[in-house]
């Protein structure tokens, strides 16, 4: 089973000053990298982790908006978002249990006082019934994912 795990960071929490949600001067201590590295190697090394990435603050981030047959786009810092990702771990696991299992590990205790971590599991095609399975099978997006996957 495939989990997200994604981080929000205190910088983006509600409670967060605006400019601690902007996030313009943002840089991880080394002792706080580190600690995630470890962390990042543990993963691996137990051979669930999938993929891995920090995202840049809301002020480098656009969002897309879809309604009422307009597409909308607004440039960050984003003020009303109440918690945002700062990042995410992609594991493959036995159980939501594990995954948890995973997340409280995490040294954000540490390094990110006041961090979440957010557990979701990911849609499998198989999950779906037969004809949305039918319709959701692309031999181009296929065939794009497994070339990504060979030049990784």
């Amino acid at each position: 089973m495939r989990f997200m795990m994604f981080m929000i960071p205190p910088e983006y929490q509600p409670d967060a000053s605006p400019k601690q949600k902007a996030g313009a001067n943002f840089a991880p201590p080394a002792e706080a990298v580190a600690a995630m590295m470890k962390y990042n190697e543990e993963l691996a090394k137990a051979g669930v982790l999938i993929s891995l990435d920090g995202l840049h603050p809301l002020l480098k981030g656009a969002r897309v908006t879809f309604k009422g047959g307009k597409t909308t786009v607004t440039d960050g810092p984003f003020i009303e978002a109440k918690e945002v990702v700062g990042g995410y771990w992609l594991i493959d696991v036995k159980s939501k249990e594990e995954a948890i299992e995973w997340a409280k590990r995490c040294p954000a205790v540490k390094v990110h006082s006041g961090a979440v971590i957010e557990v979701r599991q990911i849609f499998e095609t198989s999950e779906f019934p037969e004809d949305v399975q039918k319709v959701a099978e692309s031999s181009v997006v296929r065939e794009a994912l497994e070339k990504q996957k060979q030049t990784a």
